[in-house]
């Protein structure tokens, strides 16, 4: 199966030109399929890949995320029906009904302590740098760590985004990321450069390449963590407090929908929800007679 797996993936990347996140994602996807099966897709019938549903099940995997690996398997089957006049077994296979849960999001003060960073190292102002941009635009981690020097513009203070489907928007940079860029762009950057390998990625790890979403994930838990914060935390946290903070405070959700780059007014209602559901823990907590 790996060779046909691979034929896909150059298909995905040379004639479909999908974005190198996509093409990653599909990579890890298909990988578990590989691996739970080891034989040719000729050889997969109907019965098989619904057992191999089962084991993800049993793996614990929240249905979007099994979902998301059924569309890559989906996506692969139909591509052989297509080209190689086989037969599409994925073909009344049904996505899972996923669950509607509304995103963590923390409150202002926790963001601030979770921003309230002591710059001692190149480490420490790189990461003040990245929390303090993605909380300030709202960017997924995938356009955060995809950022190019040349795509923040600090004069202006706004930063170009590759969003999905490399759709690409431009997001204004509040006051607190504009300092915090500035300080790491001209004066810790260039520390982080291994020589031989540069390359124009905006945040780079410890070995001088593109930061990777696993060590973002770290960062953020071990500040969050120092920081006394208990709630569970993720780099897409700072997303959702960046949105439900804007409808807080004011902002409509057009002018929300169009910050995080939503395709459908339908995602970005989510937000008033959270919003809901504050304004009710706020009402039980401090109204006197409730």
């Amino acid at each position: 199966m790996d060779d046909e797996i691979k034929e896909y993936i150059e298909y995905c990347l040379i004639e479909k030109k999908l974005s190198m996140n996509t093409i990653d994602a599909y990579k890890n996807d298909l990988k578990k399929y590989s691996l739970y099966f080891n034989r040719s897709i000729r050889n997969i019938s109907r019965q098989d890949i619904s057992k191999f549903i089962e084991a993800l099940k049993n793996e614990a995997l929240n249905e979007k995320t099994i979902n998301h690996i059924l569309g890559s398997i989906k996506g692969l089957h139909n591509y052989f029906s297509m080209h190689y006049n086989m037969p599409n077994v994925t073909e009344g296979i049904e996505r899972l009904k996923v669950s509607k849960t509304l995103p963590k999001v923390l409150t202002i003060d926790e963001v601030d302590r979770l921003l309230n960073i002591e710059c001692n190292s190149i480490y420490d102002y790189r990461n003040k740098a990245m929390l303090e941009l993605m909380y300030s635009s709202g960017l997924r981690i995938s356009e955060l760590l995809s950022l190019t020097i040349t795509d923040v513009d600090l004069n202006n203070n706004i930063v170009k985004v590759f969003g999905k489907g490399s759709k690409e928007r431009i997001v204004p940079i509040g006051d607190y990321a504009t300092v915090a860029l500035e300080k790491y762009m001209l004066e810790c950057r260039i520390a982080l450069i291994k020589k031989g390998r540069y390359n124009d990625f905006l945040f780079l790890n410890n070995h001088g390449t593109k930061m990777s979403r696993s060590g973002f994930f770290k960062i953020i838990q071990k500040i969050a963590l120092d920081k006394g914060i208990k709630k569970e935390i993720s780099p897409h946290t700072l997303r959702h407090s960046f949105a439900t903070h804007m409808l807080e405070c004011g902002a409509d959700l057009r002018s929300i929908q169009e910050l995080l780059g939503h395709e459908n007014m339908s995602t970005t209602s989510i937000y008033t929800h959270v919003q809901s559901n504050l304004l009710r823990k706020n009402y039980d907590d401090f109204h006197p007679r409730k």
